[in-house]
C-alpha cells in the first residue's frame, strides 16, 4: 500500500521538521492507494507548543488535531456527518508552529506559513494578543484564517473580515455565565479579580465586573489586580485579595498562570475566604486534581471537556483521545476540533453547491459565514461579527473532591442566546444594558 506525506511538524522554526513519512513508519498510518493522487489540504496550526502554555494548553490543541485529522483521513471513522474522508475526499497535511515567543514572532511564521510554506489555511491562536495581531495581515494575503480559542471579543466588535473566522465563543460567553452563576447560589457584595494585563484579562474582568453590578445592584469591587502575562509569582496580589472582603474573586488566568496561582493562593487560605471562579479552570483539573480546593467554581469556555454533551461524536472524540494519549481531552482539545470540523463541514458544503467539484476559497468562506454545524460539543453557530463569529451555550460548576477523586458538582447550563450578546451589538453595551436581546 502506498503512503503519502500527511502531517509535518516544525516545533522551532528553522530547527526541527518531522515528516509524516516519519510518523508513518513509527504509527503506522497510511492512505489508500486509491486516494494517493489526491492533493492534500494542507493546513497551518499553530498552538504553543514550549513554554508555560504548552502542557496545559498548547499541546492538548495539537494532540485534538493529530488524532481527528488522522481518522478523518483513513474515512469512516468519524461519526457522521464527518464520516467522509478528508475534506471531500481530500487528505488533510498538518504543519504545527510554536506560538511561544510574541506578536511580532507570530506575525512573521504567520507570514512564512502563508507565503513560503503555502498552506492552504491557517487555524491556530490561544493568545488573545496574537489573535488581535493577525487578522489585518490575514486580508493583506488574502488567506482563510480560523481563530480557534483566543477569546477577546475585540475581533469582530472592532473589525470587520473576510477571510477571518473565529469558531469558539468569546470571552463574554464567559463571564456572564460566570456571573449568572455565582449570583444564583449565594449573595453578593463584594467582588475582586485577578485578571492578566492585557486584551484577555482586562475584557474579561470587564465584563465580568459590568455583568456583577448589572445583577447585583449595589455590588462593590473591591479590588482588581492586573499583573503582567506570565509573572508567575503573585504574593502581594494574593495578600491584596485575602484582606479584600470580597465574597467572589474572579480569575480567567490560564496556561502557567493559572497553576501558579492556585499553587500560591491555595494554601495560604484565598479559596476559602472567597468563592473563586476560574473561567479557564478545565484546563488544570486533571493537572491540578488534589491542589484545587473543593468549593472552586470552574468553567472550560464553552460545553468542552467535562461539560461536553453525550453525543455520538462526544463519544468517539473521548475515546479516541484516550486510547491514543492515555489522558482525558480537556477544552483545549475540543476547540481545536472544533474548528478543524467547521472547515470540513464548509468545505463539503461548498463543493456539494459546485456540483462535487473542489472548491475555491472564496466559496468555502461563503459556506463557512453564518453556518451552523454539530461537534463533539454540541452544536455551533457562527451567529456573531456578519457570520464570522461562533456562539455556543456553556456551563459552570463547582469542584468536590469525592474519595480522593476531583468531580464537578453543581453544574448548570447557560443557552447560547443568554450569554451571548446580538448580532451588531458590542458586549459592553450589552451587558450595561441589562442583556437586551436587540439593539
Amino acid at each position: 500500500m502506498k503512503q503519502k506525506q500527511l502531517f509535518s511538524i516544525k516545533l522551532f522554526p528553522g530547527i526541527c521538521f518531522v515528516t509524516f513519512l516519519a510518523l508513518t513508519s513509527i504509527l503506522g498510518w497510511t492512505i489508500p492507494a486509491g486516494a494517493a493522487d489526491e492533493k492534500p489540504i494542507k493546513i497551518g496550526v499553530v498552538t504553543f507548543l514550549s513554554g508555560g502554555a504548552a502542557g496545559p494548553f498548547g499541546v492538548p490543541a495539537r494532540n485534538g488535531a493529530e488524532v481527528l485529522t488522522e481518522a478523518l483521513n483513513m474515512g469512516g471513522k468519524v461519526p457522521t456527518p464527518y464520516a467522509t474522508k478528508g475534506f471531500g475526499g481530500a487528505p488533510i497535511e498538518l504543519v504545527f508552529i510554536d506560538e511561544a515567543g510574541g506578536v511580532t514572532k507570530q506575525v512573521t511564521e504567520y507570514r512564512n506559513l502563508v507565503q513560503r510554506q503555502n498552506v492552504d489555511l491557517v487555524i491556530g491562536y490561544i493568545s488573545s494578543g496574537d489573535a488581535i495581531a493577525i487578522p489585518p495581515v490575514a486580508e493583506e494575503l488574502k488567506k482563510l484564517t480560523i481563530i480557534f480559542d483566543a477569546g477577546t471579543p475585540r475581533i469582530f466588535e472592532d473589525g470587520s473580515y473576510k477571510y477571518v473566522f473565529r469558531t469558539g465563543a468569546h470571552a463574554t460567553m464567559d463571564n456572564v455565565a460566570a456571573a449568572y452563576y455565582v449570583t444564583e447560589n449565594k449573595k453578593i457584595k463584594k467582588i475582586a479579580g485577578i485578571n492578566q494585563n492585557y486584551a484577555w484579562g482586562q475584557d474579561s474582568w470587564n465584563d465580568f465586573e459590568a455583568a456583577m453590578k448589572a445583577l447585583n445592584p449595589g455590588v462593590q469591587v473591591a479590588v482588581s489586580q492586573m499583573p503582567k502575562l506570565f509573572a508567575g509569582q503573585y504574593g502581594a496580589e494574593i495578600s491584596s485579595l485575602l484582606s479584600s472582603g470580597a465574597e467572589v474573586v474572579h480569575s480567567s488566568f490560564w496556561g502557567g498562570d493559572l497553576e501558579a496561582f492556585v499553587l500560591q493562593a491555595a494554601p495560604r487560605g484565598l479559596f476559602k475566604k472567597s468563592t473563586v471562579v476560574l473561567t479557564a479552570g478545565e484546563t488544570a483539573m486533571f493537572r491540578l486534581a488534589n491542589q484545587i480546593p473543593a468549593g472552586t467554581v470552574i468553567g472550560g469556555r464553552g460545553p468542552h471537556g467535562v461539560f461536553a454533551p453525550d453525543n455520538e461524536l462526544n463519544r468517539w472524540f473521548r475515546k479516541a483521545y484516550q486510547e491514543r494519549y492515555a489522558l482525558f481531552p480537556t477544552y483545549p482539545a475540543y476547540k481545536m476540533v472544533q474548528a478543524i470540523l467547521g472547515v470540513k463541514a464548509a468545505y463539503e458544503k461548498a463543493m456539494a453547491a459546485a456540483g462535487g467539484k473542489a472548491p475555491n476559497q472564496d466559496q468555502i468562506i461563503a459556506a463557512l459565514e453564518n453556518l451552523t454545524y454539530e461537534t463533539p460539543s454540541g452544536k455551533v453557530e457562527m451567529a456573531l461579527g456578519k457570520g464570522h463569529q461562533a456562539i455556543q451555550g456553556t456551563a459552570y460548576g463547582t469542584v468536590k473532591h469525592v474519595k480522593g477523586q476531583l468531580t464537578i458538582a453543581n453544574i448548570k447550563h447557560y443557552p447560547a442566546a443568554k450569554v451571548n450578546p446580538p448580532e451588531g451589538v458590542k458586549s459592553e453595551d450589552w451587558i450595561k444594558s441589562g442583556f437586551k436581546k436587540t439593539k
